[in-house]
């Protein structure tokens, strides 16, 4: 068994895409109208055949108070790992983003956090 697909609660999809794809980097996979919404995915641009990210509208009220309270709580929606964690932290700082947390030594890895602008944090480590 393996994780195929995994959601990430989002505000608004189209601010969503653009930030994953256009600032992070994502690949879209799937744009495909449902109802009001889209089945948005993403991969990574060096994994388009792996595990996918899901923008999911957060329209329902338990998923909107979910992201609302990790958020306040400072704790991050999911993870993503980089092979440079410094160079990554720099060239998003130059695109814009808003850390919360610098790369910062944990042990045998190194994090960082970051506000996604849609709702979460996002964590990022190298391992």
């Amino acid at each position: 068994m393996k994780i195929i697909v995994t959601s990430l609660f989002v505000k608004d999809q189209d601010k969503a895409l653009k930030f994953y794809s256009e600032t992070l980097g994502f690949v879209k996979k799937h744009d495909v109208p449902q109802g009001k919404f889209r089945w948005i995915t993403l991969v990574s641009s060096d994994d388009q055949d792996g595990t996918e990210i899901v923008l999911e509208p957060n329209e329902n009220p338990t998923a909107k108070e979910y992201q609302k309270n990790l958020f306040a709580q400072g704790i991050p929606a999911t993870m993503f790992g980089v092979a440079d964690i410094r160079k990554e932290y720099e060239r998003l700082l130059k695109n814009g983003v808003k850390f919360t947390m610098e790369p910062t030594k944990m042990g045998e890895v190194t994090i960082a956090v970051f506000d996604d602008t849609c709702g979460n944090l996002i964590q990022i480590i190298q391992q």
